[in-house]
């Protein structure tokens, strides 16, 4: 379902008068297993389609699937390029109409004034991220860009344990590491009523 957001924001760019270049920031948050990525994939895909030129980049830590393109749990891809940290988006992203970011919260936390400064120069900017790490938290730059963005969606997954809407991302692991590239075998989402029985 398109959110309401969302259609403001392609009503918005459609309307808009062709003598100013405006950018705007749209995040795309949920738990593991959502759709984040599938749904970024799709708005990217719809400005290329529209001629428009679009860069994407993901962090060089996400070698999951393939080190060159984004890849949704799905498999629908998109190519981007890897990168260290986020001033190498701002140095890469040249003269382009949308930049795309995938798995935001393991960038820096210059990755807000990043997408800010992109968006002041007439781009738009989608970024797809957890906004909650595996303990409930809030999870490096989403949090802050999601209070910036223009435009926030959250998407939901199904809980593992009972059906209902998921928002939660359970480790399965007992790994404290705080970082831990999210397989299916990794971990769950859950419930806001699961995922709380479970940490009793």
């Amino acid at each position: 379902m398109i959110k309401f957001g969302y259609f403001c924001a392609m009503f918005i760019e459609s309307n808009l008068p062709n003598s100013r270049k405006r950018g705007w920031i749209e995040v795309i948050s949920g738990s593991m297993f959502s759709g984040k990525t599938e749904e970024l994939i799709r708005r990217l895909r719809r400005a290329e389609i529209a001629r428009q030129k679009v860069e994407i980049f993901k962090p060089s830590i996400d070698v999951r699937y393939s080190a060159t393109e984004v890849v949704s749990h799905d498999e629908t891809t998109i190519r981007s390029t890897a990168v260290e940290n986020s001033a190498t988006i701002l140095l890469l992203a040249g003269d382009v109409d949308v930049v795309g970011i995938d798995e935001a919260q393991f960038f820096d936390l210059g990755l807000i004034d990043i997408c800010n400064k992109l968006s002041n120069m007439g781009i738009r900017v989608i970024v797809a991220g957890l906004d909650m790490d595996f303990k409930g938290q809030p999870f490096g730059p989403v949090p802050g860009l999601m209070a910036s963005a223009e435009y926030v969606t959250k998407v939901h997954a199904i809980c593992m344990r009972c059906g209902y809407l998921a928002h939660f991302s359970h480790r399965l692991s007992d790994t404290g590491k705080l970082v831990l590239l999210g397989e299916k075998g990794e971990y769950e989402p859950l419930c806001r009523e699961c995922y709380f029985d479970l940490k009793k």
